[in-house]
């Protein structure tokens, strides 16, 4: 029987403490993120036993993990039920949005300015997921379909049409990318637009043109202007630039000027600084990024897998991993070097692996009742690529079974590098991982996420459990 996700999103609700309570609702892939005015009116426990809630994690919102696509569904739902537009923010500053981040001593602790920062940086990129996977699926797939068929559906209209949609998505990403950069830091998200698009590559440019058959040069390189040579990063920071730099001049404009001079403004000596300054910056990132990747993955080979997957885990439970967010895009851009193919995704994704290995060790030697229960219930949304569930309710409170569920993930990223895998897209994790895979890699992939599940099962098994530290954790079983 299908979930009644209007039924699901009311439960939530209620136990979140009814409509006057909820200041905010956005979602991400697999979350249904909920600020909250009262954090006392929340019932934690009462929220985890609603139908379709996979787990809870107590951030700086109430995170609600939904799994992919029931997210979408019951997030809209849950939107029409509060009133709040999806993606609706807090005001920075909340006074009950600080308490929350600084609730507990670790979270407080790893919530830094560098954090902080990462997360904006995130939260420019989560919103265009959905048109990001959808358009990395569309021309991973076509890719395959013309080689295959020699392009044999090449010229008919509906097969160009669909490949018109995955061309879009990245030809203007850097647009997308430069509004969302603005707004995030308070800045008018059109100009941020107009930020973005000095990364578009278009002939039609005033900058690509030529002059009495002459191109134009710029200052300092005497070179033509190459937009996209900045890419992604450059869009980034010109988006952030220009809000920086419109707040600072709204600051000392006039009022009765301020609507035609604080725009115009801002465009023209934010453009020029675009060009001269953060274009090349942009550039020099991007090259720099591709270079250590390409160590990584081709130079260190099966050692770069390792150390890639075996430190993932701790990335995220600090919250540094936001920092790839941007990365992942730029690989999957069929315009780049990588021509599309992620191949850092399938490396990272072998951590959750070594979680799913590390929770059947715990689950089959731990006497503890309540760590069992935790497990049974962690595994199969962790084997579905959900891992926040097994991480925070039971590896990371635990400690040892983190530290070997990271270490025994290590050889699936090993299997993964020395496979080659590659994602035309992103979003998923687990089993639903061999959706995004480049087609006719799906078994490799199988076999490096067993690989990740054996290391974390063998390596907790008989270093990870220690059965004092779990009944001092979970308590002595019930009698």
């Amino acid at each position: 029987m299908d979930m009644d996700y209007q039924k699901t999103a009311r439960e939530i609700l209620q136990t979140l403490g009814g409509k006057e309570n909820v200041t905010a609702n956005a979602t991400c892939m697999t979350r249904l993120r909920v600020g909250v005015a009262d954090q006392g009116k929340v019932d934690i426990a009462a929220l985890k036993r609603v139908e379709g809630v996979l787990g809870v994690v107590d951030s700086e919102t109430v995170q609600i993990v939904l799994g992919p696509g029931t997210v979408n569904k019951v997030g809209a739902q849950f939107s029409a039920l509060t009133g709040l537009a999806l993606g609706a923010e807090e005001a920075e500053g909340n006074a009950a949005s600080l308490a929350r981040e600084n609730k507990a001593a670790n979270k407080a602790k790893h919530n830094g300015p560098v954090q902080r920062f990462l997360k904006r940086i995130a939260n420019i990129f989560v919103p265009l997921l959905p048109g990001i996977i959808a358009a990395g699926l569309i021309n991973g797939v076509c890719n395959v379909i013309n080689v295959s068929t020699n392009g044999a559906l090449s010229g008919e209209w509906w097969y160009e049409c669909i490949r018109t949609m995955g061309w879009a998505l990245f030809a203007y990403l850097p647009l997308l990318v430069g509004m969302n950069a603005a707004k995030e830091f308070k800045g008018s998200a059109v100009l941020g637009a107009i930020a973005g698009a000095m990364s578009i590559a278009n002939p039609a440019m005033p900058l690509l043109t030529q002059v009495n058959k002459a191109d134009v040069l710029l200052p300092l390189t005497n070179k033509v202007f190459n937009p996209s040579a900045g890419g992604l990063l450059a869009a980034l920071i010109a988006g952030i630039f220009f809000a920086y730099l419109e707040r600072w001049i709204r600051n000392w404009m006039p009022t009765i000027l301020d609507t035609f001079f604080t725009p115009l403004l801002t465009v023209i000596f934010g453009g020029i600084i675009a060009l001269i300054v953060l274009q090349p910056l942009g550039a020099w990132l991007t090259s720099g990024i591709y270079f250590v990747l390409n160590f990584v993955y081709n130079t260190m080979g099966a050692v770069g897998g390792y150390i890639l997957s075996a430190g993932f885990l701790p990335l995220v439970s600090v919250g540094l991993h936001q920092a790839l967010t941007p990365i992942h895009v730029m690989l999957n851009n069929p315009n780049g070097p990588t021509h599309g193919i992620n191949y850092l995704l399938p490396i990272l994704m072998m951590a959750g692996g070594g979680q799913v290995g590390a929770g059947f060790a715990l689950y089959m030697k731990t006497k503890n009742k309540k760590l069992k229960r935790l497990t049974r219930d962690s595994l199969p949304v962790g084997i579905l690529g959900v891992g926040e569930p097994m991480m925070y309710a039971v590896t990371l409170p635990l400690g040892k079974p983190f530290v070997t569920a990271c270490l025994g993930a290590g050889f699936g990223g090993v299997l993964a590098a020395l496979f080659h895998l590659g994602a035309v897209s992103q979003g998923v994790s687990g089993l639903f991982g061999l959706l995004i895979m480049v087609p006719g890699t799906q078994l490799l992939y199988a076999i490096a996420m067993l690989g990740a599940y054996a290391g974390g099962f063998v390596l907790t098994y008989f270093f990870g459990v220690d059965e004092d530290r779990i009944n001092e954790v979970y308590g002595e079983n019930e009698k």
